[in-house]
């Protein structure tokens, strides 16, 4: 109650009242250009957000191995991607500009006859395996690895690192805190280390979902993985965060293209459609011929 003329306690406003808390998210150290090549690399959460920047028409690797979701297996994939087969990791196209990280557990399962981390059991039986859980040392180690050799690629590489916001239902939720606190202060530790200043970020998936996004409707239906709805609000403030201004210029000359090239007609043989093709056509090629040098694109 606030004091009114008359020393009357008055009911709040609406306006006085905080429905929600936000999770800020500070400055970030550097931006994504226009069409910039990007890698994501993690959890079924990098494989979300992989397809926006896709849907935006940023050339992205997404999970060329298949979804990861501990700092070892992580790591596998970049090691397989960079010094493997793939050799510039980007089929040919160039150094990834931007790397996005995507940790979503600290539990592993170890080989017992080789005693190394596998990324897939392949429906082995379990007993082959130990499952056993990394330290915060352990995680901070898998991820420097990855920091470092996404740089011997691109010493201008930028790397986000994310937490999924995915929790763990077979560890239990107390269990599954755990594993994304060991995450979280491994993550931690390396963004704050002065060796890696100006290109090492981390953004608050993990801590948007579960402090702002805090209702049910921004889970799917198994009350575990995060809706549609929470993945666009959460790849929204990724792109406030990241992206330049003229980056943001560049999907908003580009989704209305999307749009026109995902139409499908009633007829396509009709005049009026070959008229509407003709023009997104005409629409793509100046806008390919607008962003040509610009960024990686």
């Amino acid at each position: 109650m606030k004091a009114g003329r008359a020393g009357i306690k008055q009911p709040h406003s609406v306006a006085d009242e905080l429905f929600r808390t936000v999770v800020g998210i500070p400055r970030a150290p550097f931006l994504i250009g226009p069409g910039e090549r990007m890698l994501c690399v993690g959890s079924c959460f990098a494989d979300r957000i992989g397809r926006c920047l896709a849907d935006d028409h940023f050339p992205v690797s997404v999970n060329p191995r298949g979804v990861m979701y501990n700092p070892a297996s992580v790591l596998h994939t970049i090691e397989h991607l960079l010094l493997g087969q793939e050799g510039d990791g980007a089929n040919g196209e160039g150094p990834f500009s931007t790397a996005i990280l995507t940790f979503g557990t600290n539990h592993v399962y170890v080989e017992k006859s080789s005693g190394t981390i596998v990324d897939n059991c392949q429906k082995r039986p379990q007993h082959l395996f130990d499952e056993r859980e990394l330290t915060v040392e352990e995680c901070a180690g898998y991820m420097q690895h990855c920091v470092e050799l996404l740089r011997q690629q691109n010493p201008d590489v930028r790397i986000v690192f994310t937490v999924s916001p995915i929790r763990y239902r077979k560890y239990g939720y107390h269990e599954s805190q755990l594993s994304k606190a060991t995450l979280l202060l491994a993550a931690d530790t390396l963004v704050k280390s002065p060796r890696y200043a100006g290109f090492l970020s981390y953004f608050p998936a993990y801590e948007i979902l579960l402090d702002e996004l805090r209702d049910y409707r921004f889970y799917a239906p198994d009350m575990i993985h995060p809706s549609d709805q929470a993945v666009s609000y959460i790849y929204r403030r990724f792109r406030e965060t990241y992206f330049s201004a003229d980056a943001s210029r560049y999907v908003a000359e580009w989704r209305p293209i999307r749009e026109a090239l995902n139409h499908r007609p009633f007829d396509a043989e009709s005049a009026d459609y070959q008229a509407f093709a003709a023009q997104t056509q005409a629409q793509l090629r100046a806008f390919e011929e607008k962003w040509r040098g610009v960024g990686s694109y």
